[in-house]
């Protein structure tokens, strides 16, 4: 990884969490978390003065459970829902469920068809993960890609072997300023770190606010900076709690 600049006085972070934080496995709930993250993340916000969230597809919910007992800011589904530093919880997003119920159903005939699929539910959507089945990808986008132009309050996002049906008034970009109002954050220069296509908003706006991104993988990416994966995320986490001393607590 190629060391950013980064000063824990004026930098904030955002850290996406699966391909970024833990690696990908088959499904979301086959990932392995290595014991020590909880702990890396906590010293983390400690010498960040509390300037650090997570921003991820995944729920809230979900990510407390991966972390636990420690809670974390966390914007979840894309920041349609959204827990700030101080605990309180905001829903930024316009979301007729009803509208995508025949894309939901036929996402999840499509996965009846071919049962490697798994379609992943979520408040404000839905994701069709083909992770065991990378060359139905084409399929998955041919099944979904036409019904969605019926429905323009939502937005299809083709992932990292997933393809992901959510509002088209969230997205990380938005989290990431939403963040950026906050006292923690404020006068901050963000940092946006994250794998996938998902991502890129994120990176986009972190640099339009004086920042930068760090895409985690190989792919086209606006982020100006790279890291090999997740292992190599935690590595610079480690370095930058390691050169710093941390609060007490």
């Amino acid at each position: 990884m190629l060391e950013p600049p980064f000063s824990t006085d004026q930098h904030a972070l955002f850290l996406d969490f699966d391909g970024t934080l833990v690696g990908i496995a088959p499904c979301p709930s086959a990932i392995e978390r290595p014991l020590h993250m909880p702990q890396l993340l906590l010293h983390t916000q400690q010498i960040l003065g509390g300037a650090l969230a997570i921003v991820t597809g995944r729920s809230i919910a979900d990510i407390d459970h991966y972390l636990a007992p420690l809670e974390f800011a966390v914007a979840g589904e894309h920041g349609a829902h959204r827990r700030d530093t101080q605990g309180h919880l905001h829903h930024n997003h316009a979301w007729a469920a009803a509208q995508t119920t025949y894309m939901l159903r036929a996402a999840q005939l499509l996965q009846i068809e071919h049962p490697a699929l798994w379609c992943e539910v979520k408040t404000t959507g839905f994701t069709l993960h083909y992770r065991s089945a990378p060359a139905l990808e084409q399929a998955c986008w041919d099944t979904l890609a036409p019904l969605a132009t019926q429905t323009p309050a939502c937005t299809l996002v083709r992932g990292k072997y997933g393809i992901e049906l959510r509002p088209s008034d969230v997205g990380k970009g938005v989290a990431v300023r939403s963040y950026m109002q906050e006292s923690v954050f404020a006068g901050r220069k963000p940092v946006f770190v994250g794998d996938d296509v998902a991502d890129e908003d994120g990176f986009d706006a972190a640099q339009h606010a004086g920042g930068y991104g760090i895409k985690v993988g190989s792919g086209p990416t606006v982020a100006r900076y790279r890291a090999d994966g997740p292992a190599d995320v935690r590595a610079w986490l480690q370095r930058l709690v390691s050169s710093t001393v941390a609060p007490s607590e």
